[in-house]
């Protein structure tokens, strides 16, 4: 779909042909837009002379796009707070423990002890944090603030997964509102609601969002792409260059080609275009 169209006249043969001409320029769904005919069109005499030509114009409903929601939040000041809580909280853990350290040096008379080996710690690795009762509560809060916002009417139900992913499941969402194009509008509320509720946490929460069980019927979608795009790189002999996907996505694409005794996989391009390409083993 063109950046910044909202609505495109469209023109068939038949006001159904009109209409899904226009959904296909759009890139959307019929639930996504408003429709409004403005000529219903006719045969004309023997079916060819004076014929009309059915005319329909579509608009976009007043919904948010995944990266208007995304701006309306503020995200990058929100970022910068969380960056910014995290490093003042981690230097506060830091002067707390050398000065209990220094405290226990002075009580404690000078022994003699065996050399220890000590375990180095990546300060860049994300250090998941231990959920309870409370999070799941300020979770299901928020999401549902959220929700409400979008007039969207959900059962919300959240679980502890592998790990302390909290996977949150929404049901009732059945024009896909939640989900929006190719998942865009769930991977965007995901992101927001990542960064509220790891908002002033020492550790890293992991949240991941699903709505009408859209996840699984996607990766589901996504293997059977991967397979078929892997049988074009293997009877064509050349390398296959998919669209651009989410980081989620493309992992998708590498487990289910990982076993792939023909082809191997691997990514290229900068976000948001970075994608997959499948070539030949040598």
């Amino acid at each position: 779909m063109a950046k910044n169209i909202t609505s495109i006249e469209s023109s068939a043969k038949t006001v159904e042909e009109a209409i899904a001409l226009g959904l296909e320029k759009l890139g959307v769904c019929i639930a996504e837009v408003d429709i409004e005919v403005l000529e219903e069109g006719s045969k004309g005499l023997f079916g060819f002379f004076g014929s009309k030509m059915a005319n329909v114009k579509l608009t976009l409903k007043a919904t948010q796009t995944a990266q208007e929601m995304l701006d309306s939040l503020n995200i990058d000041k929100t970022r910068n707070a969380i960056h910014s809580d995290t490093k003042h909280s981690k230097e506060v853990a830091k002067n707390n423990k050398l000065a209990d350290e220094q405290k226990v040096k002075e009580a404690e008379p000078i022994k003699v002890e065996e050399p220890v080996v000590e375990t180095v710690i990546n300060e860049d690795e994300e250090e998941t944090f231990v959920v309870d009762d409370e999070i799941i509560k300020e979770l299901y809060n928020y999401i549902s603030q959220l929700t409400k916002m979008m007039g969207v009417d959900v059962d919300i139900n959240i679980t502890v997964r592998d790990n302390n992913t909290l996977y949150v499941d929404m049901q009732g969402d059945t024009l896909g509102i939640l989900i929006g194009r190719r998942g865009e509008t769930l991977d965007a509320l995901q992101y927001i609601t990542s960064l509220a509720i790891n908002k002033n946490k020492e550790g890293f929460i992991r949240v991941l969002l699903d709505s009408e069980n859209y996840r699984a019927k996607r990766e589901e979608s996504l293997v059977r792409l991967a397979n078929r795009m892997a049988n074009k790189a293997v009877k064509t002999g050349r390398r296959v260059v998919m669209e651009p996907m989410n980081p989620y996505e493309r992992r998708i694409l590498h487990s289910a080609l990982q076993g792939n005794e023909h082809v191997t996989t691997h990514s290229e391009g900068e976000e948001p275009r970075r994608h997959l390409v499948i070539t030949l083993k040598k």
